[in-house]
């Protein structure tokens, strides 16, 4: 199937958009029927709005506690809190370990 470049006007702001072939090209291969009822910068503002700057999850950010690498002495923050007697590690010394099992 053939796209051609379509002049669409935005449901929020009334501005005359491009839907561009590739992009019509993509949202035919997502399955997707309809077109983009707004302009590409109408939708960012709705994606900030209903989602915030975060991402798309509504998770938390993760608390990370301040620890030093068992291994290489390098201070890092690991997503748990550090229990006495039990080694932490950086990233990368965590992978050098993980790897040589």
């Amino acid at each position: 199937m053939s796209f051609e470049d379509k002049s669409l006007q935005c449901a929020d702001c009334g501005a005359a958009f491009v839907f561009s072939a590739e992009e019509q090209e993509f949202f035919a291969s997502k399955g997707y029927t309809n077109e983009p009822k707004r302009c590409p910068a109408c939708r960012q503002a709705r994606k900030t709005e209903r989602y915030g700057n975060e991402g798309y999850g509504y998770r938390a950010r993760r608390q990370m506690f301040p620890a030093v690498c068992a291994e290489c002495g390098k201070e890092t923050e690991v997503p748990f809190e550090p229990r006495e007697g039990r080694p932490v590690y950086c990233s990368d010394c965590y992978n050098k370990i993980r790897l040589s099992r």
